[in-house]
């Protein structure tokens, strides 16, 4: 079916056509003429087969007539991430050529005058996210009363980063006879309820089992020890041994990992970018346009860049970290194998993750293979080289300690029993020079005296092995004159 008998108008059919699209894919061809029709739609598909442009296409050729008001959006798109809402906006940008549209971008991390300013002129097409969205309406500077579309895509990532408090919110600020559209990879009860609430009898649109994965995409576990050190390498020995590797996209549960990781990678040679949520504005966007150019192959990743990024390209996905969420797995591997193409995913596991890797096969419905061998192969290999590097660590402390320690004896001046503690000799406290330690000769020569000197008077002992009291050792602390006070 080409996109000509999907309803959409001219112009957008021009833009369609000089993208270089012919033929909508199964969520395009079904979403579409609902849309159009002015349904609601709940839209269910795998991540990769174009729901972006699913409601993208529809909403142009709908806003083709009618005009913007200030601070009245006409239709508002709601994204879970930064990255998200601007990927929507290129949509907007590609696709909208031969509209002359006003588009507004509202997102954390840019000024609020800039935002301000686009609003006050009117705006066609809103794209937010809720945080942004809810402070811009607290200052007084937008109305939603105008809304005729509500877009809420990524609705189960919404849930997972909690902003479905802010979404409902947001839902009853709108007008009561918008028009709704749904789109999510997958569909959790919870999501299914809010569905309910939300959508009036609306058009579930199902081209793809919830949770399922792309067949394009070649999955493996790959087992390794559980220590940084081990993980790291076996991530490093894994990119360099795979086949047709142009980039990859590695994922990880936690931000700081993101970041040692990066630089480890780096530090090994590799080109690689770091992209979190704690990173500003700026530096996510230039981390994310240089993977997308080419100028670093890498890019290490929170699930901040697992949901709806548009990169067809990437070859390789890496998980560093088996994913909480099993939901998150679907989405990281979806980055990869996209319209079609040939990806590959590999998950490093380690001992402790037996139950999030089965929660992931329980809702993908398929177990995963491993690569070379399960868990048990690492037994000897990698965990001996953990617990290799563990006591090589301790020993070379331990050497140091003890090195320390005996340099220290050695400088050391009418110390107590030669334990450390400085006190104050007889010479000293009678205004005398003390005497000057024995030259390294005189040592040599007479080695057992200055070894007795050294060493602390024993102690008696009780009969047997067993001490008495603290056996020969006193601290130093015992060994300090204690100040009594005299009565007056």
């Amino acid at each position: 079916m080409p996109f000509s008998d999907l309803g959409l108008s001219d112009k957008v059919l021009q833009a369609v056509s000089a993208a270089g699209y012919t033929e909508p894919t199964p969520i395009q061809a079904q979403a579409i003429p609902h849309v159009l029709a002015r349904r609601d739609v709940l839209g269910i598909a795998q991540t990769g087969t174009g729901k972006t442009a699913a409601f993208t296409l529809p909403m142009l050729t709908l806003l083709e007539t009618g005009r913007a008001r200030a601070r009245m959006p006409r239709t508002l798109i709601l994204e879970p991430t930064r990255e998200l809402a601007a990927q929507v906006e290129e949509n907007f940008e590609r696709y909208g050529t031969n509209h002359k549209l006003n588009v507004a971008l509202i997102i954390g991390g840019v000024s609020f005058a800039d935002q301000d300013a686009k609003l006050t002129r009117g705006t066609d097409v809103l794209i937010a996210t809720p945080g942004r969205l809810l402070d811009h309406f607290e200052r007084g500077k937008l109305l939603l009363t105008g809304v005729e579309l509500l877009v809420i895509d990524e609705a189960d990532r919404m849930l997972d980063m909690g902003f479905i408090p802010d979404i409902e919110r947001i839902v009853k600020m709108v007008p009561f006879t918008r028009q709704t559209l749904f789109f999510s990879a997958t569909m959790p009860p919870e999501i299914e309820r809010l569905a309910d609430v939300f959508l009036h009898n609306p058009q579930r649109i199902e081209v793809a089992r919830p949770a399922s994965t792309a067949e394009t995409i070649v999955q493996r576990l790959v087992a390794t020890g559980s220590e940084g050190h081990a993980k790291r390498d076996r991530l490093r020995r894994l990119i360099r041994g795979a086949e047709e590797l142009k980039n990859g996209i590695i994922f990880c549960n936690r931000k700081r990992d993101v970041a040692l990781l990066q630089k480890s990678l780096v530090k090994h040679g590799f080109g690689a970018a770091a992209l979190h949520g704690d990173m500003d504005q700026r530096a996510r966007m230039a981390a994310l346009d240089g993977f997308r150019n080419g100028e670093t192959p890498l890019l290490v990743a929170s699930d901040v860049a697992a949901r709806g990024l548009d990169i067809p390209a990437v070859s390789h996905v890496f998980n560093f970290d088996v994913p909480h969420h099993p939901e998150d797995y679907v989405h990281r591997i979806g980055r990869t194998g996209r319209a079609g193409r040939a990806g590959a995913a590999f998950t490093l596991v380690g001992r402790g993750d037996d139950r999030s890797l089965q929660a992931i096969e329980a809702l993908i419905g398929q177990p995963i293979p491993w690569l070379d061998g399960d868990l048990n192969s690492v037994t000897e290999d990698e965990a001996g080289a953990e617990e290799t590097r563990t006591r090589h660590r301790g020993s070379r402390s331990g050497t140091e300690r003890r090195s320390r320690s005996k340099s220290a004896e050695t400088r050391g001046e009418g110390r107590a029993d030669g334990r450390g503690g400085r006190r104050a000799t007889p010479q000293r406290e009678r205004g005398e020079t003390p005497p000057r330690a024995p030259e390294p000769a005189a040592r040599a020569a007479a080695p057992e005296r200055v070894r007795d000197e050294r060493r602390p008077p024993r102690r008696p002992e009780a009969d047997g092995d067993t001490p008495i009291g603290l056996g020969s050792h006193v601290p130093a602390f015992l060994l300090r004159p204690v100040p009594v006070k005299r009565e007056s």
